[in-house]
């Protein structure tokens, strides 16, 4: 069994009196791939928020391979080996696509600003290791013979694919997507899912995801986490989310027993 690289227990957020999240907690081993899914509104962009130093929770603990990241600059987070997706996908839109990836291969820079603008031998070496690992992604995503398009020319597929490409430069242990299917068709969601998995299989990067796409969710996810107005309702396997009463409810907004026959899918 992988050790544990991300640990979360009692998390608590609250925003006036509003208790957008109550006493949250998951845990992910190196190579695991689960879901966060719920409602809209549950809560889960704020865990995210949470997990990620947008948000410092008002209790609970939160550790990334062992330390307490709790309240932590999201920064710090990232250098610590925490890297996220978002909804509204937030490129460098005038930056190439290049330098999208290779901006974020700087979290790991170990030379110092002065030795980049004295253009040292190291700082020069460090540059091209960069340079040829940021290549080495695009290629793995197929954006390679785009690198020196501006990202925001991209088409839509391609700047969710970018997204995740730049997030992984950062070499994280855990790898946060919020909704990366979302606005993609048929063809382009595959596509996803394949590279999702792949990411996982080669890189052994632990994965939460959060996506509305239950399709996906259920066909990638192994173990799957639902939230209701900020609760955690249910946790376990694909197929005992799907027919879970509480999740059924939650969805439907009818008592389970009452659900039109098939809602165990929703």
């Amino acid at each position: 069994m992988s050790a544990l690289v991300l640990e979360a227990s009692g998390v608590c957020k609250t925003f006036g009196g509003l208790k957008a999240v109550q006493s949250f907690g998951i845990s992910l081993a190196g190579g695991d791939l689960k879901g966060l899914i719920g409602p809209n509104g549950a809560g889960k962009t704020t865990v995210f928020n949470l997990l990620t130093g947008v948000y410092t929770p008002d209790e609970g603990k939160i550790a990334l391979a062992g330390r307490s990241i709790a309240g932590k600059r999201p920064s710090r987070i990232a250098a610590g080996g925490m890297a996220r997706t978002f909804q509204n996908i937030r490129l460098f839109g005038e930056l190439s696509v290049l330098d999208n990836v290779k901006l974020a291969c700087h979290v790991r820079v170990k030379h110092s600003m002065w030795a980049s603008v004295l253009r040292t031998p190291g700082s020069r070496a460090e540059e091209r290791a960069i340079e040829g690992k940021a290549r080495g992604l695009l290629d793995l995503f197929d954006l390679a013979d785009r690198a020196d398009e501006q990202g925001k020319n991209l088409p839509y597929g391609d700047q969710r694919r970018l997204e995740i490409a730049r997030a992984l430069a950062t070499d994280p242990k855990v790898l946060l997507l919020d909704e990366p299917a979302a606005g993609m068709n048929p063809q382009e969601k595959k596509e996803l899912r394949d590279l999702i998995r792949r990411v996982r299989d080669e890189f052994k990067t632990a994965i939460l995801l959060i996506e509305h796409d239950m399709g996906l969710v259920m066909e990638i996810c192994e173990r799957i986490t639902v939230l209701d107005y900020g609760k955690t309702i249910a946790e376990g396997t694909p197929g005992e989310i799907q027919n879970n009463p509480r999740v059924i409810e939650a969805y439907l907004g009818v008592e389970a027993a009452d659900a039109p026959s098939g809602a165990s899918n929703a």
